[in-house]
């Protein structure tokens, strides 16, 4: 390894349709149990999508308490706001700061940032003008006198794409450097490679990372359903019979720091970052490559990084989204750096729905608990192979990880491709 600043896991949060909290979704994904239901959120019963994985029974207050807050905030914002909040007091950071005299604590909140991904195409933010559209009926005179009197005095407040950063800098006073990716899908998982490079460059001494994203919506559910990206029942990533995504919604997040602040505190760390890779495609906003090319060089690219050969790499937690070609051309990027031996393989999003900003920065919170109970869940969707991908270490069964080392992919529209290298616990010495 190189002698840059070494970055651990001290803190995760989760929301999404299979639970409230990490614990939650991965005992649903243990016992093989999938998030995705008939939508609730509007009538859909004569919709050509009908279902999708969302987060049912629990009220806005659970996720943010502040009521005040939800004025001026939208639904993918509560869930990011509460993952932020759960891995930040996971971590234990407040009360240590608690701790600190005045001086040092200023300091700490100089010292701590903030990084969210979101995917920043939700359509829902449109809604509040329909009524006063529909009521002009074409006359754009009429619609200006009355669009005041129906759209919501917050509207803009509540849709601006970095309410996250600023609301989790605000309650937690984490006022160091910050930033709001947003980039479709791969938006949480760069939140993690940035959060952790600002720490690497001496930026910060710790970050919290967030990936959100609250898709299923009319417009969005249907316009994914027309590029034919959706599936109709089950999400079945690398079977013969996939025949698309399922849209998911919630948040993840991470608090990153130094090792040696983690350690110095006594802190539970839960993981380590070792590295990252990332590129574009350059062949269009939904065309991927079939041979792989732009994710097997993120791969590359994140292992270099990482200092880490490809036999060391443990587990492998796919992008696997269920779509004929994405499926396809990353069996071809696996292939094309691992050979026809890769290290066991699983994914996530048959259990979780495709949470688009949130579904990589989710995965790689999974990975570290399966790294830390030694285990590679297996899909529990999958029937049978597509034989073209065969041999292709993915299985209905759970597997055994070959190290504590996982290697997380993640892909979204305009042919990006992001790779994280995380380490599990048992392999990171504390002092």
């Amino acid at each position: 390894m190189s002698s840059r600043t070494q970055v651990v896991f001290s803190g995760v949060g989760a929301v999404c349709g299979a639970g409230l909290g990490a614990e939650m979704i991965w005992k649903a994904i243990e016992d093989g149990r999938s998030a995705i239901q008939p939508i609730t959120q509007w009538d859909a019963s004569r919709w050509p999508i009908r279902v999708a994985a969302e987060v049912t029974g629990v009220e806005d207050r659970t996720l943010v308490p502040d009521r005040k807050l939800h004025k001026l905030i939208s639904r993918t914002d509560l869930f990011g706001l509460y993952a932020a909040g759960t891995a930040i007091h996971q971590s234990g950071l407040p009360d240590h700061r608690a701790r600190l005299n005045a001086k040092a604590a200023d300091l700490f909140n100089d010292r701590s940032g903030v990084f969210a991904g979101s995917g920043g195409g939700n359509y829902s933010s449109n809604y509040d003008f329909f009524p006063a559209l529909t009521a002009a009926q074409g006359d754009l005179g009429a619609f200006g006198r009355e669009v005041a009197d129906t759209v919501n005095p917050m509207w803009l407040l509540r849709h601006l794409p970095n309410n996250v950063v600023c609301h989790a800098g605000i309650q937690h006073n984490f006022k160091g450097t910050n930033a709001c990716i947003t980039n479709q899908c791969v938006g949480g998982a760069m939140a993690v490679r940035e959060a952790a490079a600002a720490i690497q460059a001496g930026e910060a001494d710790r970050a919290v990372a967030i990936g959100h994203d609250a898709p299923i919506e009319p417009e969005t559910v249907f316009d994914y359903h027309r590029l034919g990206l959706l599936g109709t029942e089950a999400l079945r990533p690398f079977d013969q019979d996939r025949n698309g995504t399922i849209f998911g919604e919630g948040a993840a997040a991470v608090l990153l720091e130094t090792a040696a602040d983690a350690q110095a505190r006594h802190a539970p760390i839960l993981g380590e970052f070792l590295g990252s890779g990332c590129t574009c495609e350059g062949t269009g906003i939904l065309a991927v490559r079939p041979d792989g090319d732009g994710l097997s060089r993120a791969i590359e690219m994140a292992l270099e990084d990482a200092a880490v050969p490809h036999e060391a790499v443990g587990m492998i937690v796919a992008h696997g989204n269920g779509t004929q070609t994405s499926d396809a051309s990353e069996v071809n990027a696996i292939k094309r750096v691992f050979g026809n031996a890769p290290p066991p393989i699983t994914g996530f999003k048959w259990a979780v729905g495709h949470l688009i900003a949130a579904s990589g920065i989710l995965d790689m919170v999974l990975a570290l608990n399966a790294l830390n109970q030694q285990v590679v869940p297996g899909i529990a969707t999958l029937v049978r192979l597509d034989q073209q991908f065969a041999p292709f270490p993915v299985a209905r069964e759970p597997q055994s990880p070959r190290s504590d080392i996982a290697l997380v992919l993640c892909r979204g529209f305009g042919g990006m491709n992001v790779a994280l290298v995380v380490r599990g616990t048992r392999a990171i010495p504390q002092g």
